[in-house]
This record gives structure tokens, sequence and C-alpha cells, in this order.
């Protein structure tokens, strides 16, 4: 597997100790990037350590923890390594978890999970297999980047895959209270007829889900935006707004939509093709 693992040590359940490293699961390579350029020289802008005496060595900068307004406990690099926790080497699983009852708003971010040695290579299997036939996750916590991390460890969803899949989670306290956000949502009552189309509708439009087929097309419009200029063309045009449909109430944009839905398979599937077409000349 290329790279460096972003984390090795040891995989601990119970007794059981599999010796793991994790790798980063997710590419951010890819996003385009914009530096800051002075608008008369061109010239890239540096930023510089300062502070109200002027400009700051490298070696005098220490972290400083701000307990009262401008006032600071500094903390040097050598203490913050002596922070040795045992989470920096053992992934000690304290629980297993059904997957349904860990809400979506708890993961972050995915890794691989991969043995680090051959050997270690058949334990990791049978945890994998376990894990899957009882759709579990084991819950403990590892130490890298700087901080702890609350983590989930299961099987792949795709069966294919090999190794295992960690997701770190976000602690409870850096969840936000749904109620700080949906003050003054009404519990409305739902009519019988409503939700039977509402349910008709999805049952209409559900079908396998294909990452493929969904592009970033921010990232594709920016650098196309980016060659046109490189290369002194016409800048693109702003993509025309679909027109939004006039609908009286919900039950008229239901049957509206559900009667998209039953359209013939094939313009669905050469709409479809056409949009795909356009995302890669995009691109």
């Amino acid at each position: 597997m290329p790279g460096r693992p972003t984390w090795s040590g040891s995989l601990q359940i119970s007794l059981v100790s599999i010796a793991v490293k994790i790798f980063p699961a997710t590419n951010t390579a890819r996003q385009v990037e914009f530096h800051q350029i002075d608008r008369k020289t061109h010239q890239r802008v540096h930023h510089r350590n300062v502070d109200e005496h002027g400009e700051v060595a490298t070696a005098d900068i220490v972290k400083g923890y701000e307990y009262a307004k401008n006032k600071y406990i500094e903390i040097d690099p050598d203490e913050l390594k002596k922070l040795r926790l045992s989470t920096s080497t053992t992934m000690q699983i304290e629980q297993f978890v059904k997957a349904e009852e860990l809400p979506a708003s708890l993961f972050d971010r995915p890794y691989f999970v991969a043995p680090k040695e051959d050997s270690q290579a058949k334990a990791l299997s049978i945890m994998r297999k376990a894990l899957q036939q009882t759709n579990t996750y084991g819950i403990g916590e590892i130490a890298f980047s700087g901080r702890e991390h609350l983590v989930a460890i299961g099987a792949p969803a795709d069966a294919k895959q090999k190794g295992l899949m960690l997701y770190t989670l976000r602690y409870e306290d850096e969840l936000r209270d749904s109620k700080s956000a949906l003050t003054g949502t009404k519990d409305v009552a739902v009519d019988a007829d409503e939700l039977s189309l509402a349910k008709k509708l999805i049952d209409g439009s559900t079908s396998k889900f294909d990452l493929s087929a969904y592009k970033d097309d921010y990232e594709a419009a920016v650098k196309k935006l980016v060659e046109a200029k490189r290369k002194g063309k016409p800048l693109p045009e702003e993509e025309p707004q679909p027109a939004k449909p006039k609908v009286v109430n919900i039950m008229d944009a239901l049957r509206n939509s559900l009667a998209e839905t039953k359209k013939p398979k094939r313009a669905k599937a050469r709409a479809t093709a056409k949009k795909h077409a356009q995302r890669k000349k995009a691109a």
C-alpha cells in the first residue's frame, strides 16, 4: 500500500492483539488550490510570523494556551512529546455496537486498516468476517496528528475489499444540539394520501447507487476557467438555471414528480448518458 501509514500499532480486542497500520481513505490532492498573489506584481504573497515587535524566528515560537484575555501558558514541543498516551501505539476496543446505533453525524474521516505483517492477516480476516456477519463496529480510541480520536472499526461495505475500515468519530461535545438550529420548526400532520404519493415517488426513483456517476462539477468548472484564462480563450459562460416548475401545492408537486419517474426507461437512460457526457467534456 503506497505512502506512509497515518498510525501504526496494535489493535487490542480483549486478549487478542493484532499489529495493524491505517492509511487515509480519502484524497485531497485532487482539489483545486489557489495561492494569494499581489494584483500589481503578480507575485505570490508570503506570510511571515510576526508579533507587535516584528518578525519572530521559528525557533522562538512555542504553543500557548490562552487561559484569560491575552494571558497564555507556554507549552514547549518537547513537553507535548512527553505526553505519550497508550493510544498512540495501542487501539483498545472498549465495546462493540450495532451499526444502526451510530448516527451518520458521528462519522468524520475514513481510513483503511491493513495487517502490519503477513502473519497478522489471518487474525484480521477472522475479525473482519465476525464484524461483517454481526453488523457491528468496534469502538476505541487512538492518538495521532496531535490529538486523540474516538474511532469505529468495522468490515468494508464492499465484500471484495481487503482489510478493515476505520472511521474517526466526533466526540459528544463536538456535536451541536439540533434544537439550536431547528428552533421554530413545527411538527406538521401528514395526510395519508400525501404520504402514499411520497413513498411511490421514492420507490419509483430508487436504484443501485453508482458513485462514479457523480462528479464535482465545481472543480471541473474551476479547471475549465483556469485553462481558458491560461490560453487566452473566451471565459466559459454561466450555465442557465433550470426553470422552477409552478406548483400550487405539495400534492401537485408529488403527482408531477411521480409522473416524471414513470417516463420510459430508455428516455431516462439517454438523459443520464447525455448528462455524463457533458460532465466528462467539462472535465
